[in-house]
């Protein structure tokens, strides 16, 4: 059911080419030496999608068969219309049957649940498909819309509104951590916090206001008491440069245990050409100042939102761009170079990507380094629920002495209403990641037909 990738034995220069970035995408400075990347691991006998139960794996292949046809739009333009919608028949929160058919189809192929018993439920199915842990998050957001704020309060109505807004999400995402266990991830999305998030945010405040340091130092200290790990999800370019400095600052300060390694990823968006020399400062800065880097590095999900001159220009430049920041830190070296033997600081990378040749590449250079006995870095992946099963489910089960990364499902929780940014964006990346799609469809077919056919 996977396509077949050939590999040459021997890596030729085209393949060096393909898999190092143009310098025009990244930087005018240096790029690192690259190693290319060694053949994969051989595919797994059995099936990856003949885990899947079969309800999930009938709504999948539904889902995926109508997100790669020409019925996608329909459903695109649908489902924008109930994205903060007030009318009384498309607001799921005013429409019960619009929430009902919600829940039953969109919902609950991309989503954990809406309350803890449905979301326990949710990890278990996972861990009973055999993935490594979850990483989840209270889908609550907020999308760049300061002008919202009722101007004409008196400053102490609106203060008030402020705190019990930020005060709303830290509850939320301290609930979202008890349903987590040892070793799994909490994704923390900052305008979840509410206005006052998206004021400071826009405004590109390197600190936070008081009333949500207080919250996010609160959620941090209780991750790392319970031994998890805490992601801080990439946003709108417009919130993205206060995030990063946020992010740095809680890096700097949870960070520093070697044993432990980093509680604090930041994620960097391989679809920006500032995402290289941004990662490489922050890898610098790391290195300078004795505390860890936590990467989750992503392709991009906001291209609705975002400044498209900011975005690489073709899908092959992000694609070489993510490979290039892969290859660079599994193997020690700054994205855009410099001396073989100059420092490099402790980090950790969670290569988040539903694009199977990104994440088989991945795959195959952190066993090859550790097998051989080569420097390399703790290395994760993982992909969204309802995403990219036949990637994920093709790696479960991988050797279990520590020369494969661990695999993770990534879930979000949350009511129907405050999922619909969330659902929007899945929407919006199937369509602009077609192709990808295709692939998981004809993967899902082929699966049905092994399924009628009774084949092993």
């Amino acid at each position: 059911m996977n396509p077949k990738v050939l590999w040459p034995k021997r890596p030729s220069p085209l393949l060096y080419q393909l898999l190092t970035p143009p310098t025009t995408a990244l930087s005018s400075s240096t790029p690192a030496q690259h190693v290319p990347f060694p053949p994969p691991s051989p595919t797994p006998k059995t099936p990856p999608l003949s885990a899947l139960p079969t309800k999930a794996f009938l709504r999948s292949l539904l889902f995926t068969s109508v997100m790669a046809s020409p019925l996608m739009m329909p459903c695109l333009s649908i489902l924008k219309s109930m994205v903060d919608s007030q009318s009384i028949l498309l607001s799921p929160a005013k429409n019960p049957l619009v929430n009902y058919l919600l829940r039953r189809t969109v919902y609950d192929h991309f989503c954990a649940g809406v309350n803890e018993t449905e979301v326990r439920r949710t990890v278990q199915d996972m861990k009973d498909l055999g993935y490594k842990g979850v990483i989840l998050g209270y889908a609550r957001e907020s999308i760049a819309k300061v002008e919202d704020i009722d101007q004409t309060q008196s400053a102490e109505a609106k203060q008030e509104g402020l705190d019990r807004a930020v005060d709303e999400w830290k509850q939320g995402t301290l609930r979202t951590l008890k349903m987590l266990g040892e070793g799994n991830y909490l994704a923390v999305k900052l305008t979840g916090a509410g206005p006052a998030a998206v004021e400071a945010l826009s405004r590109g405040d390197l600190t936070p206001p008081p009333r949500i340091q207080e919250a996010m130092t609160e959620i941090c200290d209780a991750v790392a008491a319970q031994g998890s790990r805490v992601w801080i999800d990439a946003e709108q370019q417009i919130f993205q440069t206060a995030i990063d400095a946020w992010a740095v600052d809680l890096m700097r300060k949870y960070n520093q245990n070697e044993a432990n390694g980093p509680v604090v990823l930041n994620t960097y968006q391989a679809y920006l050409k500032s995402s290289t020399a941004t990662l490489n400062t922050h890898l610098r800065l790391a290195q300078k100042e004795g505390w860890a880097m936590g990467v989750k590095l992503v392709r991009g999900a906001y291209i609705a939102h975002d400044h498209r001159d900011r975005i690489h220009d073709t899908k092959a430049e992000t694609d070489q761009n993510y490979d290039h920041i892969v290859e660079s830190l599994i193997t020690r070296q700054y994205p855009l170079g410099g001396q073989p033997d100059q420092p490099f600081p402790t980090v950790r990378l969670f290569v988040a990507s539903h694009n199977g040749e990104s994440v088989r590449k991945a795959c195959a250079l952190f066993r090859h380094r550790m097998v051989n006995g080569l420097p390399a870095i703790p290395v994760e992946v993982g992909q969204l629920q309802g995403m990219a099963d036949e990637v994920s489910l093709g790696m479960v089960g991988g050797a279990a002495d520590g020369t494969v990364p661990g695999v993770f499902k990534c879930l979000a929780w949350g009511s129907t209403e405050e999922c619909l940014h969330f659902l929007l964006r899945r929407a919006v990346e199937n369509r602009s990641g077609m192709q990808r799609t295709r692939d998981t469809a004809r993967a899902l077919r082929g699966e049905a037909w092994r399924r009628w056919a009774g084949e092993n």
